[in-house]
């Protein structure tokens, strides 16, 4: 399963990172205290404000709390070029016990995760919210 997330998170947090490449920022914020959006064994939604987007992920797992993680993400606003985002949605629903990649439909840039933990397979489904931006090319672009 940790396989899995890396494969899926290292990709995302990878294409965030070259859209900034013309930036700094500094170390990610992940919020006051560094606080984690869940808990163990609990579900989660996490959204980033309104024209931003994720551009790092952080987790900590705990195989004495049922195989599960704790999460933190951290957002920044879009890059100026892409413009406003246009639409909004949020993705399928992976099935925990399975697994998947998943990449946001349409262009669009991962803005935000709800996840629900199921103790019977160890493991949490995810679904992704992204948003299309009004600049950003028709097509598959890297």
């Amino acid at each position: 399963m940790d396989l899995i997330l890396l494969c899926v998170f290292l990709p995302l947090v990878t294409v965030a990172w070259g859209q900034y490449g013309d930036y700094y920022y500094g170390p990610y914020n992940y919020g006051d205290n560094d606080e984690w959006v869940n808990v163990y064994r609990q579900g989660f939604n996490f959204q980033c404000p309104h024209g931003q987007v994720i551009v790092a992920v952080r987790s900590v797992f705990s195989k004495k709390e049922g195989s599960d993680r704790l999460w933190n993400y951290a957002c920044m606003p879009a890059a100026q070029s892409l413009g406003e985002p246009t639409e909004c949605w949020w993705e399928e629903i992976n099935r925990a016990g399975t697994e998947w990649y998943q990449t946001c439909s349409n262009n669009g840039l991962v803005a935000g995760f709800q996840s629900q933990y199921f103790p019977s397979v160890l493991d949490r489904e995810w679904q992704f919210y992204c948003c299309r931006y009004s600049r950003r090319c028709p097509y598959s672009c890297w």
